[in-house]
């Protein structure tokens, strides 16, 4: 990434620069998306189903049982990759749009786009320097919320002595009047 905020990205927009995707990669991206439809649960629901019901005609035989401990660990198993594959492929997309906002932004700090590269010492260090700023912006909000609250008691003191004042003068009227 360059340190130049007003830099494009011209060449990686341009449809040139689209690798193909993998054969795997394509296929993890269609089996995942199939996998989150309700029509995939319904399906696995069935087949649950279609296997209890089955249990009777096959005495509930160590095949029987067999089939489904398989069948529930393969998937089970290559579901892992799965959505390994799909995780890895949302967390880059999210840390490109990260970095992007970063980038673009002359006040952020552009050594922040590499975090993912730092060791867990770094990690910790940067976190601990985030908590200090907190804390102190958290301090600075505090004294800025006891100023506000201030100037709003003195403006609702304000404000009850013009109603008790114009109550007076409505009760004297009232008084009057009777």
């Amino acid at each position: 990434m360059s340190a130049n905020p007003s830099a494009t990205v011209a060449e990686t927009d341009s449809p040139q620069q689209k690798s193909n995707p993998t054969l795997f990669s394509q296929a993890a991206q269609w089996t995942s998306q199939q996998c989150g439809r309700p029509s995939s649960f319904i399906l696995a629901c069935a087949v649950i189903v279609v296997w209890a019901v089955t249990g009777p005609v096959f005495n509930y035989s160590d095949t029987w049982q067999l089939i489904i401990n398989t069948g529930t660990t393969i998937i089970t198993f290559l579901m892992v990759f799965l959505i390994q594959n799909t995780q890895n492929r949302d967390m880059t997309a999210l840390h490109l749009k990260l970095d992007e906002l970063i980038r673009v932004n002359e006040g952020a700090r552009n050594k922040l786009l590499t975090l993912e590269d730092m060791t867990e010492e770094e990690l910790e260090r940067l976190k601990g320097s985030f908590t200090n700023l907190a804390s102190r912006a958290g301090n600075e909000l505090l004294k800025e919320a006891a100023g506000d609250l201030a100037v709003a008691s003195d403006e609702i003191e304000q404000a009850q002595e013009k109603v008790a004042a114009a109550a007076q003068g409505t009760g004297e009227d009232c008084n009057v009047q009777h």
